[in-house]
C-alpha cells in the first residue's frame, strides 16, 4: 500500500473507527476550529508524545532516526527538526497547542503512556490495522488548535511500528519539511521586493518572489545578487543569487560540471571582500562534498545541490543550497542559490528560508499559438 493510500484509507475509516477523547476538541466547545486557539511554536519544532519507556527503546530510536536525522551536506552537525518529547500522561493543554504533534504507540504495549494513546482506538480500528500492517498513520488537522498538524503513528506490534517508520522515513520527513516551508512562506513572502521582481522578469522572464527585506547588491548581465542588509548576532547573513545561460546538453548537469558551473559564477561575481578579487567564493569539496538530488520544479527537470562554501582566501565560509533548473522549451539553464554566513551558529533555519524563497520562483510557460 502506498503512502498516499495509507492516509486515504485511515481517513475513510477515521470517523467510524478512530474515537477521540472529549478533550480532543481543543477548546472543549465542539464548535469547530473557528473557536479554537491558534497553534504556537517555532518553525522546525515537533512535539513527540510517546511513553517514556518506549522512547528509550527501539521504537524511540526509530522515531529519532526519522525526525532527528543529521542534515546532510553541511559542515556542522545539525538535526532535521527540533524534537521535544513528552509522556502522554504528562501532556498539558498548553503543550497541546504545539504546531506539530506526533503521537507514537503500538497496540501490544501495556505501559501506562501507550495505553493512554491506545484508549482512543476502538477494537474495530485495531482489527483493521491488524489485517493490514501497512496502515500505520493518521493525520488530523486543527485537532487542538487552529493551524495545527497532529500525526498518529501506530502499529499492532512494536515491530510493525518500527518497520513502517523506517520504510517511510523520507516520506514522513518530507511531510513536515513541506509543511514548515509553507508555514514559513506565509510569513516571509507577505511583502515582496518589486525591484528584484522586475529584474527577474526583464533578465530571465521568470518571477522572482523575494521578501521585501532583501536588497539588491549587484545586477550584471545575466546575474542578480540580493542580500539581507543587516545581519546581526541573532540574524544570519543570507545571500541569494540568480544566473541564466544556454542549455546545450545533459553533460551540463553532471555533478562535477555543476560544481564548476557554480564556481565560474561566484569566481566572477561574488567576493568576500569587494576590494580583493582573490576573495571569490569556491565550493568546498574536501571536508563535506556537495550532495545532489534530482528535482522537479513546476514540470521542469532540476537538480538540487547542497554543500559548503568558503572564500578562496579562507577568510569566510558557510553553507549553500542551489537549484539548477532546465527549461527545454526556451533552451535555458537557470542557476539559483542561497548561501549563509553565520559563524559558529546553526544554519538549519537559514537554509529553510533559502529553500522557501527559491522554490517560490515561478517559471511561466510560453503559450502555444
Amino acid at each position: 500500500m502506498t503512502f498516499k493510500r495509507i492516509i486515504l484509507s485511515l481517513s475513510l475509516i477515521a470517523s467510524a473507527l478512530f474515537v477521540f477523547s472529549c478533550e480532543g476538541d481543543g477548546d472543549g466547545s465542539g464548535n469547530g476550529s473557528s473557536n479554537k486557539p491558534k497553534s504556537r511554536g517555532a518553525i522546525g519544532e515537533i512535539l513527540v508524545v510517546i511513553d517514556s519507556t518506549k522512547w528509550q527503546g527501539p521504537a524511540g530510536e526509530a522515531v529519532r532516526e526519522v525526525f532527528q536525522e543529521d542534515i546532510k551536506g553541511i559542515m556542522r552537525s545539525e538535526r532535521l527538526f527540533s524534537v521535544r518529547r513528552v509522556d502522554p500522561r504528562s501532556i498539558t493543554r498548553m503543550l497541546k497547542l504545539a504546531n506539530n504533534i506526533v503521537y507514537v504507540t503500538s497496540f501490544d504495549d501495556r505501559s501506562g503512556g501507550s495505553q493512554k494513546i491506545n484508549s482512543q482506538f476502538n477494537e474495530e480500528s485495531r482489527q483493521k490495522v491488524a489485517e493490514d500492517p501497512s496502515m500505520f498513520m493518521l493525520r488530523s488537522k486543527d485537532e487542538f488548535a487552529v493551524g495545527q498538524e497532529v500525526l498518529y503513528l501506530f502499529g499492532t506490534t512494536e515491530a510493525d511500528l518500527i518497520r513502517n517508520l523506517r520504510e517511510n522515513k523520507s516520506k514522513l520527513q518530507n511531510l513536515f519539511q513541506v509543511r514548515e516551508r509553507e508555514r514559513l512562506g506565509r510569513t516571509i513572502l507577505k511583502r515582496k521586493s518589486g525591484e528584484i521582481g522586475r529584474l527577474g522578469q526583464d533578465k530571465f522572464a521568470i518571477d522572482l518572489n523575494i521578501p521585501a527585506s532583501y536588497q539588491l547588491v549587484k545586477d550584471e548581465n545575466n546575474f542578480i545578487w540580493a542580500r539581507q542588509p543587516t545581519p546581526t548576532a541573532d540574524r544570519p547573513d543570507i545571500s541569494l543569487f540568480f544566473y541564466e545561460t544556454d542549455y546545450k546538453s545533459e553533460d551540463q548537469l553532471f555533478p562535477e560540471n555543476l560544481v564548476e558551473f557554480r564556481n565560474s559564477i561566484t569566481r566572477n561575481h561574488i567576493f568576500g571582500d569587494p576590494n580583493n578579487r582573490e576573495s571569490y567564493l569556491v565550493t568546498e569539496r574536501r571536508e563535506e562534498p556537495p550532495l545532489f538530488n534530482n528535482f522537479n520544479i513546476q514540470g521542469n527537470y532540476a537538480v538540487e545541490m547542497r554543500g559548503s562554501w568558503r572564500t578562496n582566501t579562507y577568510s569566510m565560509g558557510g553553507s549553500f543550497l542551489s537549484y539548477i533548473v532546465v527549461d527545454e522549451e526556451k533552451g535555458k539553464l537557470y542557476y539559483m542559490e542561497g548561501f549563509v554566513y553565520y559563524p559558529n551558529e546553526a544554519h538549519r533555519e537559514a537554509l529553510r528560508e533559502i529553500e522557501t524563497i527559491l522554490l517560490a520562483t515561478e517559471f511561466p510557460r510560453e503559450e502555444a499559438d
